[in-house]
């Protein structure tokens, strides 16, 4: 790490924030921004121990802050279209050609970034058991991906919302493209305004753009919308369980400059809501935290092979160098384990859906019985 400037150093007694700060102006370099947000990681363990015993203090400031700052429809558009509406010049070159902003899983140590990307919408198929028949409903469109691949590769009809205005027309124009127009109806309308009734319900890596007052009201929206034998995906970002108290309500780097008013849930947060808010039961739970890695270190190069192109389209030397530093930072927050992602399945209680891992089981016990 080579410090560029002594302006730097005030700015670090800020924490995450101003070393964030002062690595977009510039003040600080680093040669490898992963492993130094990895040891910065291992060493917050001691400062965790601290920021827990100011917990009962920092309550009614967290009070205050959420009173003057509710989280109304309006401010939520806001808050995605500060992220999710930077410009499909970035993400297309980010992203691979399914444009999926979130973790892939990688069967193999070849796959490619597209190739584990196909794996993850295929995986979350196979665990619905989707068919022709169903009726799905999408919390989150994102970039059109699963809505597309679930309408070309099981016919089924899909229904998928978004609150970015500039997501909307994206996906509207790749549908057309796709030929699933028929399949898929894309709406721009905020989670707690849908309707209707559904077979299945996904949502991927959305629920950590709701914030943590509303994870309750979320998940109980998403029950009200399947059917009484209905069975819900989502694959989440959570925080570790024993940070979650501690950074629910923090202002961090990536709250405040990468994803606005964003708050990771923890998983023990996620399985509460569900039985307190949902009639919905836990069937499956699984880890792709490992899979996280590879898939930012993917895109860490994919963006820094672009940084030359994205900058003659207008994007800031200020911005670029906040981007790199917010994708090491995740990458590393994974690597670290102080962040995961898992694929939660739920059923309503009527649902007769068997996870695929259990088909597995049984269907090995059955020929070890034969054998």
């Amino acid at each position: 790490m080579r410090v560029n400037s002594t302006a730097a150093w005030p700015m670090l007694l800020r924490g995450g924030r101003g070393l964030a700060q002062a690595y977009e102006r510039g003040l600080w370099e680093c040669s490898d921004l992963v492993a130094l947000v990895r040891i910065a990681a291992r060493n917050a363990r001691r400062i965790d121990r601290a920021r827990r015993s100011l917990l009962a203090l920092r309550a009614p400031i967290s009070m205050t802050r959420s009173l003057l700052h509710p989280s109304t429809r309006s401010r939520r558009e806001q808050e995605i279209a500060a992220h999710y509406d930077l410009g499909e010049d970035l993400f297309e070159r980010m992203l691979d050609a399914t444009m999926s902003y979130s973790c892939g899983v990688f069967e193999d140590g070849c796959a490619s970034l597209e190739e584990a990307q196909l794996a993850k919408l295929e995986l979350v198929c196979e665990k619905l058991q989707l068919t022709s028949s169903d009726r799905v409903i999408e919390v989150g469109t994102g970039w059109g991906g699963f809505a597309i691949h679930a309408a070309t590769s099981r016919g089924c009809h899909v229904t998928t919302t978004t609150i970015s205005r500039r997501q909307y027309r994206y996906v509207l124009e790749r549908v057309r493209s796709a030929g699933v127009s028929q399949r898929v109806r894309v709406l721009c309308v905020d989670y707690a305004d849908l309707k209707g009734h559904y077979d299945k319900l996904v949502s991927i890596e959305m629920i950590e753009a709701v914030g943590w007052r509303n994870i309750r009201a979320f998940l109980s929206t998403c029950s009200k919308l399947l059917r009484p034998d209905g069975a819900m995906l989502l694959q989440a970002i959570t925080i570790d369980d024993r940070l979650y108290e501690l950074e629910r309500d923090s202002r961090t780097f990536i709250n405040t400059h990468i994803f606005p008013g964003g708050c990771l849930p923890s998983l023990e947060a996620i399985v509460s809501a569900c039985a307190r808010g949902t009639d919905v039961q836990l069937l499956d739970v699984e880890d792709l935290t490992a899979d996280y890695v590879r898939t930012l270190s993917q895109w860490r190069s994919r963006f820094g092979a672009a940084l030359g192109d994205l900058e003659q389209r207008g994007y800031s030397d200020r911005f670029l160098r906040r981007w790199e530093l917010y994708l090491a930072w995740c990458e590393a927050g994974f690597a670290e384990r102080r962040i995961c992602d898992y694929q939660i399945l739920m059923g309503k209680p009527a649902c007769s859906l068997i996870p695929a891992g259990i088909r597995a089981s049984r269907a090995r016990a059955r020929q070890l019985a034969r054998a």
